[in-house]
């Protein structure tokens, strides 16, 4: 009885019983829990979320593709192509969808020829662009090329060969500053969200010149496309396509012919050309040189090529037209001219007599003409004919810093023209203020001397130097210089011409002044004594224009002039020379700057009469004033100055650091 009870102590079947209970219910209840959250589950994503899932799956066989916009074409005045688009097959890589992107290099390098800066420009790209879009590896892939990827393209994940355009410029170096180039999209273009909606699917924007001042027209709105692939992502079939809109055409004012004259012009010398229509402020021409083959910078170009251009000591990124910054030279004195006699300081019968040299009163300092025995009397007329300098002095001085700044700003000096292209410097215009100012310095007389011949502080670009012709010819009238003529929509082929802009005219007391100054002008070129008469021979239009001559190292106070051919290259003068014609109804004003060449008379201005013959000579045909089978005329050979000097320089040149008088010029 003993042993029995001691095992019904231990074995209690009740409890037992109860436990066992309690646990069918917990984990009846964990598993009833359980089969209810899978259900739930079942319908949120079964029925609640259904069309999410639907849209899903059909991603797995649906691809939406951005279509980039064909960028619209830019054209020249008459229509020659400057910048068009070329068909090429790209090798794009999708760095997101990438595990392994060195892997996957080096297995496409076994099928598609890749370099070494194929390689680092595709790498410098992916620095620059977002993870999810597509980056260019090789562009203008071979169709051979293109059939060996498309055997092995189920080996690849995230890479694709696309079929769009390349960008091209069939002028190459030609118009290079003019048309400028495109360039890799970098993720700091794309930093707002309005400009990430602009340049889905696009590659490239606008980088220099016109394809960026008109980016916003020039690059059209994308397209879409929704592609059917299986699944190794192979296209199977387009299920829905909307078609974007293209970028509009632009006609250019510039003339192909024109530009291409210029720059042959220039020969083995480097400068600038700047063309423009002074009736409509259309620029017809601008050349800087030398220049750059753009196709460099339309796939991205490599750092040593870049690196070779920026150090090279000729400088062809350097848009002279736009951001060179010289002193005018001699080419300022006509409107030095004006100045004085609008201002009652000279009269066109007063006469200066010119012994070769000026002092100011109270100062031993020469100022020295650039023909040193002198001129002998001048009036306003023979002081621009043959460049005098010491007439200039007294014109300067008589007139003082203040007046010269009232009446030169005018004609835009010190400001950019606001041409529609990008990077326009403004030159100086030296002011009383801008010196105490920039040097905490006053403004002394010797200043004021070198100002009036176009020297000293003063600087200007050569398109304000064209522009300031342009104004001349137009008797004081004018428009803003602007570069695109016309829009046209791609589609439909409608063409918008865009309006000149007028400029406030430069008001004079007496109209009859600008008349005698062109006429001046004139004799630069058509008389026997001017600075640039042999340019003018057999020529069929009268044209006015002046030269100039810019010392680029300064002379001691009695050190003759050098033989240039005797100076170091980088140390000769710059040849300037401003010319528009035909002088009564001018139709083209130019300004010509030729870097370190020597005389304004002898190598810029001939530059300048094959320029004006290019443009003119053809309209004077097509209008029955010329022969149509051609003029037999002679084309004027750099070099040759005026017979009557071509033994001594002449134009003047800066004799000199201004003198530093301790009384300021009232």
């Amino acid at each position: 009885m003993a042993r029995r009870g001691g095992y019904a102590a231990l074995k209690n079947l009740h409890v037992e019983r109860q436990t066992f209970l309690t646990r069918m219910m917990v984990a009846g209840a964990v598993s009833g829990a359980l089969a209810l959250t899978l259900t739930v589950r079942l319908m949120h994503l079964q029925v609640l979320q259904h069309d999410y899932f639907e849209t899903r799956s059909d991603e797995n066989r649906m691809r939406l593709t951005v279509i980039p916009p064909v960028r619209g074409l830019i054209y020249d005045r008459n229509g020659t192509l400057l910048a068009q688009n070329k068909p090429a097959f790209v090798l794009e890589v999708v760095r997101e969808q990438v595990t392994d992107l060195d892997a996957t290099l080096a297995q496409i390098g076994r099928i598609i020829n890749l370099t070494e800066a194929d390689v680092a420009r595709f790498r410098e790209r992916l620095k620059k662009s977002p993870p999810y879009r597509g980056v260019p590896l090789r562009t203008n892939l071979s169709i051979e090329e293109v059939a060996r990827y498309e055997i092995n393209r189920q080996d690849f994940v995230g890479v694709d060969v696309t079929a769009g355009l390349t960008r091209n410029y069939p002028l190459g170096a030609s118009a290079s500053h003019v048309v400028g180039y495109i360039g890799g999209i970098t993720a700091e273009d794309l930093k707002t969200p309005e400009a990430e909606k602009k340049y889905q699917g696009s590659n490239y924007i606008g980088r220099t010149g016109v394809e960026k001042s008109h980016e916003d027209d020039l690059r059209g709105m994308y397209g879409s496309k929704v592609v059917e692939t299986n699944a190794s992502g192979r296209p199977l079939r387009e299920l829905d396509y909307r078609r974007g809109s293209p970028g509009q055409n632009l006609f250019l004012t510039i003339d192909a012919k024109v530009q291409l004259a210029a720059e042959k012009a220039l020969g083995a010398r480097n400068g600038a050309v700047v063309a423009i229509a002074p009736d409509t402020g259309e620029v017809l021409a601008l050349v800087s040189k030398p220049g750059f083959d753009p196709h460099l910078f339309v796939e991205g170009v490599d750092v040593p090529t870049y690196r070779a251009l920026n150090d090279d000591a000729s400088h062809p990124l350097f848009n002279r037209v736009l951001q060179g910054q010289y002193s005018p030279g001699s080419t300022i004195k006509p409107f030095m001219a004006l100045a004085g006699m609008d201002n009652n300081v000279s009269t066109t019968h007063e006469r200066v007599f010119c012994v070769g040299e000026f002092t100011l009163p109270g100062s031993d300092r020469k100022y020295r003409c650039w023909k040193r025995k002198g001129h002998g009397w001048l009036d306003v007329n023979g002081a621009i004919t043959q460049s005098c300098d010491v007439f200039f002095y007294q014109v300067a001085l008589g007139l003082g810093i203040d007046r010269i700044d009232a009446f030169l700003e005018g004609f835009g000096l010190g400001k950019a023209t606001g041409l529609d292209l990008p990077g326009e410097k403004g030159g100086l215009l030296p002011t009383r203020e801008w010196k105490k100012r920039a040097r905490k310095e006053n403004w002394y007389p010797g200043e004021t001397l070198n100002v009036g011949i176009g020297q000293g502080y003063m600087t200007l670009t050569p398109l304000q130097m064209a522009q300031m012709a342009a104004r001349m010819a137009m008797r004081g009238h004018g428009f803003r210089p602007h570069i695109v003529h016309a829009e046209q929509d791609a589609l439909s082929g409608e063409q918008v011409t865009l309006a000149p802009e007028p400029l406030p005219p430069i008001a004079v007391h007496d109209a009859q002044n600008w008349q005698r100054t062109i006429d001046a002008m004139e004799n630069v070129v058509h008389s026997p004594s001017g600075t640039a008469y042999r340019i003018s021979l057999k020529a069929p239009y009268r044209m006015a224009g002046k030269t100039g001559t810019v010392q680029v190292a300064g002379l001691a106070q009695d050190e003759a002039a050098p033989n240039m051919m005797s100076v170091p290259e980088h140390l000769r003068d710059h040849a300037l020379f401003i010319a528009f014609a035909p002088t009564e109804h001018p139709k083209i004003a130019v300004a010509i700057l030729v870097e370190h060449a020597g005389h304004g008379g002898s190598e810029a201005a001939p530059i300048a009469r094959q320029v004006i013959d290019t443009y003119l000579i053809p309209m004077m045909q097509a209008s029955g004033e010329l022969p149509s089978e051609g003029t037999g005329l002679p084309v004027p050979a750099r070099g040759q100055g005026n017979a009557d000097t071509a033994d001594v320089h002449p134009d003047e040149v800066d004799n000199g650091a201004p003198v530093e008088t301790p009384e300021a010029d009232r």
